[in-house]
């Protein structure tokens, strides 16, 4: 509607008449009218239309009733013929264009600011980053020369939060957009392509409120707030003089606004906040937001324990440790928790929104996703430089991952350890990737708390009304260097100095509400003097402070125990009625639902087994674990790279109708009762999403939750939540996890890319019974791990060196009563076949997951009947009683050890000596075992067809004893 309001508003009441007359001229015949108009009118919406139609009187006939007289034909500057219909009032239509250019170039002016101006904003506290003139900014861009500033020029309603008035001069412009987009708050908005979030940002920032939104009593909370920041630092700095704590200094106004944003949140639905951050200002947020107590702190300071005496695990540095606690806020309690960490700064980012997930769909806050939020805080080189930052804001909107927006907050110090912005990321600013999702990005000067705090509140406001990322970028510095024993001038002299020189946040808001009255310098030294004695009594109090409970069990986790071992067998078998109930669930599509005619296929294969209870595949072992736990009220959540169908099409877990694609989920039409399973599709991405998987395993452990790799090692991607979280996890935190992980794992010749998913490397992490690593080999033990996971009073990671060729194997199969009563896991299984007796067998050979295949078509092909073959179906906890109970009668054996995997990789390094300590306990003859198996090799496989056979068969017969 530019167009008409540059016009209607140049031109006086009956010139907008005239606009409104060459309107209908133009709609009726395009060149009846001056060809200048033409990009005017064209660019007219219904809402512009509409507008003429007031002024023509709603009818587009003569307005000589308006004008007085009909005018004379006008001559047009551009091609000087004469116009139908002059200029009313005796005003030219030179005038005229003058008059609307004006206003267009004007207008141009004011989008630029909106799209240019935080280029010019003044965001650093230190002043050494001093923003350069951009030419878009400057009127003379838009020939608006020293003798046009102080002429009124028409701009509409394009500034009404900006200027209560149609009218200015670009003096008044320019001023008001200065103030909005180059004070101390940047933001950067146009990007986002949704015209009612823009629109409400652009309302929410234009007239620059944060200068006059707080009351009174709202700047003593700030002042308050900022004291506790500061005197928390302060004091700990005189206390435990060159300990690391990598303390806030510098960025204080920091808690302000996570208060700002808790508070606001809180009041618009928010019952539950879940906080991820890396060590930079953790205790500060740890005791003055999530209020664990100073205390407590203080004693750990001191070398106590985080927990109680009572309670096992290694703990963690002070700075990694996270707690909870339920808050007043708004009228409401809001749950309140910090995420640990380890020090792989954005490797909590997942989680936390795992996490947040998690509890949305535990407290039927699914549908908006509001009730529950994210705040996720960043340093500014993490933030530009570390990957897992854009897998987490890609996985915002999509359907499996969505957790109604993250707010992300960055304490944006301006270097990461001694690296400067200019060598720590490439674009503008550290933020540039959250524009890939379209989130806001708001910048704002650190040493302007009310500014930060106001930006802070937009932002909960902005997540909470579009469910939608957003991010809060505070730029401020680091008062000590990277911790506070490190000298940051070696390498950034000039701007230490200017820290130096510079006093801290408090001191300066402080001042300036002495000089507004609000508080004086008395009352603010009186609050500071009585925080520091708050802090000193709580110091004396932490010499005999021990902690009394530990929260890990609380809540969600309330009936669930710590685990002294893993050797316990709960039930996991399932009535045969139950197992068929499933299976007819899962062979039986709606009518009229357009299957594939391939699956149709498998689907009656599938009735057949539960008809003959022979047969039962891998995926329906699977399903069938899945199936009779949603039966039980248990929730089944699956995600990675096309588990739906699956990446060996084994799955089909959601079927697709070929005519309308439509989707089916079998699992989730079993029963009217029963609970739900999402199987989601997800981006691809590793990192992310296993640890998006873990956050949500820690949140629900009463669903079972499971990430599958495409191939195994595509976990690589995603080591450190391996290594950092899943298996370290609760021997440092506290936290339990029930994660399932499934690594397609095995040697068909696929080159080394797609043969091992590395067990050496889980295996190499398993001590105190913190996870169970598995390779198996039938439907049945698979069956049951899976049950096994939510049966146990406790919860431990499951990691599965899943199958591939033996998916359509014909030999790994199990019959339904395998799964039904009476049945159980089996760590070990023994010789399945009819060969001599256990005092003739010369050899045992021990092996894992698919290789046993290899080895027993092997055995029969050759009609070998004097060597044995176990398998060692769960690796760790290593089940030392069922092995030796399995090789106590082969007395005269000779004990092999085979695998696929080259000798330095797979479970031999890890088996060796507990096979050889089993041994020793039953008295065997042979103290230890050989190996039979690929050499050691730099990588896990050849890549070559011929060779990969030419091994496999090698390692067969040196297992079997056919080679000398």
């Amino acid at each position: 509607m530019a167009g008409v309001d540059v016009l209607a508003g140049a031109l006086s009441g009956a010139n907008a008449a005239y606009v409104a007359d060459l309107y209908a001229r133009w709609a009726a015949d395009p060149g009846s009218v001056d060809a200048s108009f033409i990009p005017l009118f064209e660019a007219l919406d219904d809402e512009g239309r509409a507008a003429i139609a007031d002024v023509a009187g709603a009818s587009w006939g003569s307005h000589a009733s308006l004008i007085g007289s009909d005018p004379a034909p006008a001559v047009s500057p551009v091609s000087g013929a004469a116009q139908p219909g002059g200029v009313p009032g005796g005003v030219s239509l030179a005038v005229a264009h003058a008059a609307a250019d004006d206003s267009l170039r004007a207008l141009a002016m004011v989008r630029a600011y909106r799209v240019r101006g935080h280029l010019e904003a003044r965001l650093d506290p230190l002043g050494l980053q001093v923003p350069k003139p951009h030419p878009e900014l400057d009127p003379a861009s838009y020939g608006f020369g020293p003798a046009d500033c102080d002429r009124p020029v028409y701009i509409g309603r394009a500034l009404a939060d900006l200027l209560e008035r149609d009218t200015a001069t670009i003096n008044e412009i320019v001023a008001a957009l200065r103030e909005t987009y180059c004070g101390p708050v940047g933001i950067e908005f146009t990007h986002i392509q949704d015209p009612e979030q823009k629109d409400w940002l652009q309302a929410r920032v234009e007239g620059a409120p944060w200068r006059n939104w707080a009351t009174r009593d709202e700047k003593r909370t700030i002042l308050s707030q900022l004291t506790e920041a500061e005197g928390f630092e302060a004091f700990c700095q005189k206390r435990y003089v060159g300990t690391k704590r990598f303390g806030l200094e510098g960025g204080e106004v920091t808690i302000p606004a996570l208060h700002a944003i808790i508070a606001r949140a809180a009041g618009a639905g928010v019952r539950e906040v879940a906080i991820g951050m890396p060590h930079r200002g953790r205790l500060n947020t740890l005791v003055n937001v999530v209020r664990k107590p100073y205390t407590a702190i203080f004693s750990e300071f001191g070398g106590a324990s985080f927990k109680p005496d009572d309670v096992q695990g290694s703990g963690d540095v002070k700075y990694h440790l996270g707690t909870s606690t339920d808050v007043e806020l708004a009228g409401h309690s809001v749950h309140i928790s910090l995420q640990p960490n380890p020090s792989h700064l954005e490797a909590v980012d997942p989680v936390v929104v795992g996490k947040v997930r998690a509890r949305q769909d535990m407290t039927d806050d699914s549908a908006t996703r509001r009730a529950v939020m994210g705040i996720l805080m960043h340093g500014d080189a993490a933030f530009a430089g570390q990957g897992l930052v854009y897998e987490v804001l890609a996985m915002s909107q999509l359907i499996g991952y969505r957790t109604g927006g993250t707010i992300h907050v960055v304490v944006n110090n301006q270097i990461g350890f001694t690296t400067v912005s200019a060598h720590a990321y490439s674009g503008l600013y550290c933020t540039d990737v959250a524009k890939s999702v379209q989130a806001p990005i708001l910048h704002v000067n650190g040493d302007e708390p009310e500014a930060v705090v106001y930006c802070a509140q937009l932002a909960a406001d902005y997540r909470q009304r579009f469910g939608a990322d957003v991010v809060l970028d505070i730029v401020c510095y680091r008062r000590h260097g990277h911790n506070e024993s490190d000298e940051p001038a070696f390498t950034q002299p000039t701007m230490y100095k200017a820290i130096r020189a510079r006093p801290t946040t408090r001191t300066l808001y402080a001042e300036r509400l002495a000089r507004e009255g609000v508080v004086s310098e008395a009352q603010a030294k009186e609050g500071w003097d009585g925080f520091q004695s708050q802090l000193g009594e709580a110091f004396d109090a932490a010499k005999s402070y021990r902690p009394n409970k530990a929260d890990w069990l609380e809540g969600r986790w309330s009936g669930l125990r710590a685990a002294t071992d893993c050797d316990d067998a709960p039930v996991t078998s399932v009535a045969l009625d139950t197992l068929r109930h499933v299976g007819t669930a899962l062979a039986t599509v709606p009518k009229n639902f357009a299957i594939n005619p391939k699956i149709a296929r498998q689907l009656e294969a599938k009735a057949e087994m539960f008809e003959s209870g022979q047969g039962i595949d891998w995926a329906t072992g699977e399903a069938l674990a899945f199936g009779t736990l949603l039966i039980e009220g248990h929730r089944v959540r699956l995600s990675g790279e096309d588990v739906q169908r699956g990446t060996f099409s084994h799955r089909h877990a959601v079927l697709i109708d070929q005519s309308n694609q439509n989707e089916y989920v079998p699992l989730n039409n079993i029963d009217d009762r029963q609970a739900r399973i999402e199987v989601y599709n997800s981006l691809l991405s590793e990192f992310g999403v296993l640890g998006f998987e873990y956050g949500y395993s820690l949140a629900d452990p009463q669903s079972l939750v499971l990430w599958e790799g495409q191939f195994g090692d595509f976990a690589n991607g995603a080591q450190v939540i391996i290594d950092q979280f899943i298996a370290s996890g609760e021997t440092k935190w506290l936290r339990m996890s029930g994660l399932v992980l499934l690594l397609p794992h095995g040697y068909e010749g696929q080159g080394p890319e797609h043969s091992s998913a590395r067990l050496e490397r889980f295996l190499q992490l398993c001590a105190e019974n913190n996870m169970v690593v598995a390779n198996f080999t039938t439907p049945a033990n698979y069956f049951h791990a899976l049950r096994r996971q939510l049966k146990r009073e406790y919860r431990k990671p499951l990691v599965i060196m899943t199958p591939k060729s033996l998916l359509r194997h014909k030999l790994a199969v199990s019959s339904l009563d395998e799964m039904g009563p009476g049945s159980f896991f089996q760590p070990v299984i023994g010789e399945i076949d009819a060969i001599a007796e256990a005092e003739r067998v010369r050899r045992v050979v021990i092996c894992s997951g698919k290789v046993y295949y290899d080895l027993l078509a092997a055995r029969r092909d050759k009609g070998i009947d004097d060597v044995a073959i176990l398998r060692l179906e769960q690796i760790y906890p290593f089940d030392a009683g069922a092995l030796g109970a399995a090789l106590r009668s082969y007395v005269n054996a000779e004990i092999v050890w085979c695998q696929e995997e080259p000798e330095n990789m797979g479970a031999w390094s890890f088996v060796d000596r507990r096979i050889e300590a089993v041994l020793g306990a039953i008295g065997h003859g042979h103290a230890r075992p050989v190996y039979a198996g690929r050499k050691a090799a730099a990588s896990p496989a050849t890549g070559l067809a011929k060779t990969h056979a030419a091994e496999q068969t090698a390692l067969v017969a040196e297992a079997l004893g056919l080679v000398s």
